[in-house]
């Protein structure tokens, strides 16, 4: 695996195939906690989810020796899939047992598990429902910290929740691979604040033409092959 994968011509994010393609395929699987009586915030499930993909990048069982490295450095050598599923009451406990980090927001929770292979999901985590994870913010999000990372939205493309929290996991794990040491462990002591924002169109267009990391969609699932979805505005990687 390269140590820069955004720098390659055969980005786990393009719509073509390419090498990627040939090796194993695995997912990160993310689940998202939802109960009936209180659902989270939808813009903080997506930043939730986000921060979850962070934490286990730099979990110390996802390097060297680490008992999830295998299946961390597998999963990023082939295309970076992740799934959002969604729990609620005894559902959310076994996946809970299950090894993994749950993360906390001001509302959300978001449980992330080391990859497994694309055809191989554990049985508690593979009967968890996959559609149908639409969250709503009950008031609008407050404008995003200018000098902190922002994880900016196409406002231009309809995603559902589950899929949103995936593409901000996208967003965030570009921006993580293109900071140097130095940048990560910074990023990582202040506990990986970010925002997960919908850009206005005019502020997209000067995103995307910006040098900033861009995911864009394979086209498994919701949208079109090739789309651009996020754009990971870090501030350490602003020109």
């Amino acid at each position: 695996m390269s140590t820069d994968p955004t720098a390659t011509a055969d980005s786990p994010f393009r719509a073509e195939p390419g090498d990627r393609d040939l090796a194993p395929q695995f997912v990160l699987p993310l689940v998202v906690r939802i109960e009936r009586a209180a659902p989270p915030a939808r813009t903080d499930a997506l930043e939730t989810a986000a921060r979850a993909v962070l934490v286990i990048l730099a979990d110390g069982r996802s390097h060297g020796d680490g008992e999830w490295a295998r299946a961390m450095r597998d999963w990023q050598d082939a295309r970076i899939r992740k799934v959002v599923r969604r729990a609620r009451g005894a559902e959310w406990r076994r996946a809970e047992a299950l090894p993994g980090i749950t993360v906390t927001g001001k509302t959300a929770e978001v449980r992330v598990f080391p990859p497994v292979p694309l055809d191989g999901w554990p049985k508690d985590l593979a009967r968890l429902q996959v559609s149908g994870t639409d969250l709503d913010d009950p008031e609008p999000p407050p404008a995003a910290d200018p000098a902190g990372p922002v994880l900016w939205l196409s406002p231009g493309l309809d995603m559902s929740a589950g899929k949103a929290m995936a593409q901000a996991g996208h967003g965030a794990q570009l921006a993580w691979w293109e900071l140097d040491d130095g940048q990560r462990a910074a990023w990582r002591d202040a506990g990986f604040p970010l925002a997960v924002r919908t850009a206005d169109p005019a502020r997209w267009e000067r995103l995307t033409a910006g040098g900033l990391p861009v995911v864009r969609d394979a086209g498994f699932t919701e949208i079109a092959p090739g789309s651009c979805t996020v754009v990971a505005d870090h501030p350490a990687l602003r020109r």
